[in-house]
């Protein structure tokens, strides 16, 4: 069951649900998927992330739904908060892969920053993205991130070497210049 905690115009943000474990595993499992993440060379099962799903359910860790169809499609998640410096990280992911290159993923970032600056009281927010990965980088900064810079050779997919990019935002960039954000409020 979801339940409609962050609310945009094409998804919403839901507590993260063990009933979807099945489905979080088999995308886990994909290496499409997985190429962009630091899941990429681990094997995960249901049983596995069903105790995950346990766990980060109780942190800020959210499903997104399709506000349509009510069906999940990815996941995003606040870590490594800080509330004393008022830092965190974030992450992302689009599932789903009906779903990538539709703006899903640059609402459901603009809803998880919204809540994390109003309601966590966040100033600065960070994420990293495999140099590779050019629409993953076109997103964030679609949502306002900044690059900061780069750990160099940091990271071995296929043999190959690449840099991590590093990315971060701060609350008044992301409300003086986030023009999804006006769209969801209109």
């Amino acid at each position: 069951m979801y339940f409609k905690k962050i609310i945009g115009n094409k998804c919403f943000l839901s507590p993260m649900d063990i009933n979807d474990a099945e489905k979080i595993t088999e995308w886990l499992n994909d290496l499409e998927i997985t190429l962009n993440l630091n899941l990429y060379s681990k094997n995960v099962n249901n049983e596995n992330e069903i105790e995950i799903l346990k766990n980060v359910s109780k942190d800020h860790y959210y499903s997104i739904i399709d506000k349509n169809k009510n069906e999940i499609i990815g996941c995003c998640s606040f870590k490594s908060i800080d509330h004393l410096n008022q830092t965190a990280e974030i992450g992302i992911y689009i599932g789903n892969k009906n779903y990538w290159n539709k703006g899903y993923g640059s609402e459901a970032l603009t809803l998880l920053l919204d809540y994390g600056f109003k309601a966590l009281n966040l100033h600065n927010v960070l994420l990293n993205a495999f140099e590779y990965n050019i629409g993953a980088i076109k997103c964030y900064k679609k949502v306002g991130f900044n690059i900061i810079g780069k750990r160099r050779e940091a990271l071995k997919r296929e043999r190959k070497t690449h840099n991590i990019i590093y990315m971060d935002i701060l609350e008044k960039e992301f409300y003086e210049n986030n023009k999804i954000l006006k769209e969801i409020r209109k």
